[in-house]
């Protein structure tokens, strides 16, 4: 193949990503492509998108097979240009302006952080130049040849790759690399470290180890582990509790859905709209801590987010805006983005920016749970299964619905008073609904 071979790096796609999981390939090896034809569709920490490609001409080379995982600035795929073009050989690529190439290409679908500057060419080896928005390049030599008593110098370019192996005692200086030029890939890491957990080869042969299966923490399972982790570091949490009477929101439920079938409410659609109400009265609730400044952040609007099981793990999508929203608006809300999450198409922005966290963990069979606050947010309220049990009604005794209500709060930002001020308002609503008419 005669031209250049343009290797087309993992963009940043936003949201502090560093990092996607190679779902599908869209092309193959020898098809040809344009510029902005989607050519993998790859999973991140919090979605899943289609990666356009800048340039066109022939695929030479894809990068990762389906289920790797490439760091961001790592290679994903290369293209071969039809035939050098203009000066500098560039045609085929996105042009720095129009005359750079015989036709006015124009890479529309420019992913966050990539732009649709010059690119990484090969031309028989030797130095690479890459170019990035700005115009201004940096230099890199490729892998240099082996020669005798000479160690060639490990490459790891992703930080990521060195982390790993930092964190687990590799030394990458001693592995052999995988990847182009040797360079030294995530797969050869955990290669290593599975290696260095294994039971030693000299001793009675066994047929079990000490560990039974090793899952790795990837995607919305890592973001979350990390958000929790950090939660649990960082606020200094508290939690109450309070069982309500739920016949008055079961009651409502049933008048609401009965009165329009075709926009249905759910119980989590009334609780957040319960919550919205409750921080209208109760602001503290719905802030953060600023530890730089030493500062409360006190938030004029309400961003709801909401606990959601999917297929990827848990995950907390976000309502921005709720506080404007009625019941109904609010229900149709959540239940769309439900459907986003579970489908893995729910966009970055809508999973981050929550101010308040909700959480119906009684779709489990669950009475009641210790959550753990959605940092860096104040507060979580979660309401448990709705059972019927013993409750005393004026001087009787009665089988009702009844459910527990939880929250957990950062004690940064309220005292108790104002914590349980909240929940009680929330109980309230559970049991008198009647009672949000004082404040819609």
């Amino acid at each position: 193949m005669s031209g250049d071979v343009c290797d087309f790096l993992l963009p940043d796609l936003g949201e502090g990503l560093v990092e996607a999981e190679v779902l599908t390939w869209l092309v193959s090896v020898g098809d040809a492509v344009s510029v902005d034809q989607p050519v993998a569709e790859v999973e991140t920490a919090k979605a899943t998108v289609e990666v356009p490609c800048p340039y066109t001409g022939t695929v030479a080379a894809l990068h990762a097979a389906p289920g790797e995982t490439v760091a961001v600035g790592e290679r994903l795929i290369s293209i071969g240009t039809a035939a050098p073009g203009g000066a500098d050989g560039s045609f085929g690529a996105v042009p720095d302006s129009p005359q750079a190439s015989g036709e006015a290409l124009s890479s529309r679908a420019v992913l966050v952080g990539y732009g649709i500057g010059r690119s990484t060419r090969r031309r028989g080896g030797g130095r690479r130049r890459i170019r990035g928005e700005s115009g201004a390049g940096t230099t890199a030599s490729a892998a240099p040849p082996s020669s005798p008593g000479r160690p060639i110098r490990t490459a790891v370019v992703s930080p990521l790759v060195r982390r790993m192996a930092r964190e687990h005692g590799i030394d990458v200086g001693a592995l052999r690399g995988s990847g182009t030029g040797g360079l030294v890939l995530r797969r050869d890491v955990q290669a290593a470290i599975a290696e260095s957990t294994a039971a030693p080869a000299s001793g009675p042969a066994s047929t079990t180890s000490a560990y039974g299966e090793r899952v790795p923490l990837q995607g919305p399972r890592r973001v979350m582990a990390e958000r929790m982790a950090r939660s649990r570091r960082e606020i200094p949490e508290a939690t109450v509790w309070v069982d309500a009477d739920a016949t008055g929101l079961l009651d409502l439920r049933a008048a609401l859905n009965e009165a329009d079938p075709q926009r249905p409410v759910s119980l989590l659609a009334l609780l957040g709209k319960f919550c919205l109400l409750g921080l209208r009265r109760f602001p503290a609730l719905n802030a953060q801590v600023d530890t730089e400044r030493g500062e409360l952040v006190r938030f004029s609007h309400v961003n709801l987010g909401f606990a959601a099981q999917t297929p990827r793990g848990l995950m907390v999508p976000v309502v921005h805006g709720a506080q404007a929203m009625t019941v109904r608006e609010l229900a149709a809300e959540l239940t769309a983005a439900t459907a986003q999450a579970r489908a893995g198409s729910l966009p970055p922005a809508r999973l981050t920016g929550g101010t308040f966290t909700v959480n119906n963990y009684g779709v489990f069979g669950v009475d009641g749970s210790a959550a753990v606050i959605n940092h860096p947010e104040a507060a979580i309220l979660g309401m448990g299964r709705i059972i019927r049990r013993p409750w005393v009604v004026g001087d009787d005794l009665a089988a009702r619905p009844v459910t527990e209500l939880t929250l957990a709060f950062d004690h940064r930002v309220c005292d108790g008073e104002e914590a349980g001020g909240f929940l009680r308002f929330v109980a309230d609503c559970v049991e008198r609904p009647s009672l949000l008419l004082g404040d819609v």
